[in-house]
């Protein structure tokens, strides 16, 4: 009975796991460039008990039975795949149609700067002439901080290149990587690489005047929410049962 209770105890915790990470991914569904995750969970391996130190075998571990332990929650994933893309028309949103991520140079709190990558291509001209993302980090070019003309006509064409009424003056940084599993989420789009990530060219045309968009089905992910509510209350259940049924034991062993 025990048993069963923590069975049903790991399949509730599972399926909350999951149901944070749809809600995270439903808030995002109008971000730009968000790239939704996924949950997966694992059956817990055949676990042994053992009997230790006991004196009634003699100090001898034996080995009394094999248990499962239900499921647990295993590693969330981020699904890369190509998010649909939105005419703006504005010249500096630009979108990535393909592999790769933008590189920026992320400014923390204490001033450290660090690079950092995103999908999302919505960017802007600041007075000085600095191109920026939207909480003002740089987009980076081919010579650093990507600096424009704040009169001159700007055209970016699908290699990256950048025009200044019809003058090439630099080039979109695009940054891809051998092993997306070698990066890390960092606020709500921006990603950043951990130990073992290797970079390489990306396959990529830039598109002026569009905005790639989360790649999040909100139907889809409405449907599952509900499935795992289900699922959620029926681990309920089971525990009311199995409580229900350990009440009674106890009650007639009572008497």
């Amino acid at each position: 009975m025990v048993r069963g209770l923590y069975t049903a105890y790991t399949g509730m915790l599972n399926q909350q796991n999951r149901l944070d990470t749809i809600t995270n991914n439903l808030a995002n569904s109008s971000t730009t460039g968000y790239k939704r995750e996924g949950t997966t969970v694992q059956a817990f391996d055949d676990m042994f008990m053992t009997k230790l130190k006991d004196g009634s075998e003699g100090y001898v571990d034996r080995r009394v039975g094999t248990v499962s332990l239900g499921v647990k929650i295993g590693e969330n994933y981020t699904d890369y795949s190509q998010g649909s893309v939105r005419i703006t028309d504005a010249p500096f949103d630009l979108a990535i149609g393909g592999k790769g991520f933008f590189t920026i140079s992320y400014t923390n709190k204490l001033g450290q700067d660090y690079t950092m990558y995103t999908r999302d291509g919505s960017f802007a001209l600041t007075k000085e002439g600095n191109l920026v993302t939207k909480d003002g980090d740089f987009v980076q070019g081919a010579n650093g901080n990507i600096v424009l003309s704040t009169t001159a006509d700007i055209k970016i064409d699908e290699n990256g290149n950048i025009y200044e009424d019809g003058t090439i003056v630099d080039k979109l940084l695009i940054t891809d990587f051998e092993d997306y599993n070698y990066l890390e989420k960092f606020g709500e789009n921006l990603y950043r690489p951990v130990d073992g990530a290797e970079t390489k060219d990306g396959d990529y045309t830039i598109q002026q005047g569009f905005l790639e968009m989360s790649n999040v089905n909100v139907i889809s992910e409405m449907v599952e929410m509900i499935a795992i509510t289900r699922n959620y209350e029926a681990n309920q259940k089971m525990i009311q049962s199995t409580d229900s049924t350990l009440e009674q034991t106890v009650k007639l062993g009572a008497l």
